[in-house]
């Protein structure tokens, strides 16, 4: 079968976008590896969460070993950079930070990681980050180089439908559980946030592994202030709600269409 490497900027940022994708190709016999650029020591946390002498990072590594657990991730590696902060913030200029980081140098220690595991199919993210972060945006970069570094041959970035959220949102408005206060603007220019779906070429159905997705994103317990609006969903509604994954598949027309990151493979003499 074939070896999925699915890099992420920090721990949690594997359940959004992916949690399904990846537990789906671990139900489906693949080898599922990964990688995390950073610690996400400049997370915030919940007061009093933390045990006496315990730091952030130990916590979202326990975090990250149960996340991926639940979704039964083969290898978990970090390529030991910094978390670099929201866009704007002094993280941004630690030295140390991967925002900071040099793509190529970079982009080699994920290609070595590739190597190693004769990757068939990278996911990285889109071109924004999906939402302008500047850790999600390096791994944007840092992902296709690698790629071509390491020769990989199956390229896609997640995403979020853009389009997909707006009518979510109006639903929300419209049957009165949220306000116009409560919702992000998706009109206003200065935000970056998902891509049109027009432009989405792979649209992954995860609904039977919501559970485990689900499962993926409470493990994050230091995260649950981002986490919150998903987790307080009843299982059927976050199962509709979050039970498809979207990817761009690079090196595609943008009117290719289809419904699995391995699409394209010849994986089964593999």
């Amino acid at each position: 079968m074939a070896t999925l490497v699915a890099f992420h900027a920090h721990p949690d940022d594997e359940c959004l976008t992916t949690g399904g994708t990846l537990a789906r190709a671990v139900d489906d016999g693949h080898r599922v590896v990964v990688v995390y650029a950073t610690r996400g020591e400049v997370g915030e946390v919940p007061d009093g969460l933390l045990t006496p002498g315990e730091s952030l990072i130990e916590r979202r590594l326990a975090e990250v070993t149960r996340s991926t657990a639940a979704l039964g991730v083969h290898r978990v590696e970090f390529l030991g950079y910094r978390d670099s902060g929201m866009a704007g913030t002094p993280d941004n200029d630690h030295p140390s930070a991967f925002w900071q980081a040099d793509v190529d140098e970079a982009a080699g220690r994920l290609a070595a990681i590739l190597g190693e595991e004769g990757g068939d199919v990278l996911v990285a993210y889109d071109q924004n980050g999906n939402y302008g972060h500047p850790d999600h945006v390096q791994v944007h970069r840092v992902g296709v180089r690698a790629a071509e570094l390491a020769g990989t041959p199956h390229v896609l970035e997640a995403t979020i439908n853009r389009d997909a959220v707006r009518a979510f949102v109006d639903h929300m408005v419209s049957s009165g559980d949220a306000t116009w206060d409560d919702v992000p603007d998706l009109d206003d220019p200065d935000l970056v946030f998902g891509m049109p779906d027009d432009v989405i070429t792979t649209r992954v159905d995860v609904r039977p592994w919501a559970e485990r997705k689900l499962a993926a994103m409470r493990a994050h317990e230091s995260q649950v202030g981002d986490l919150a609006p998903f987790l307080a969903m009843p299982v059927d509604v976050f199962r509709e709600t979050m039970g498809t994954e979207y990817f761009i598949r690079r090196g595609v027309p943008s009117t290719h269409r289809d419904d699995d990151i391995f699409a394209g493979l010849d994986i089964l003499t593999r």
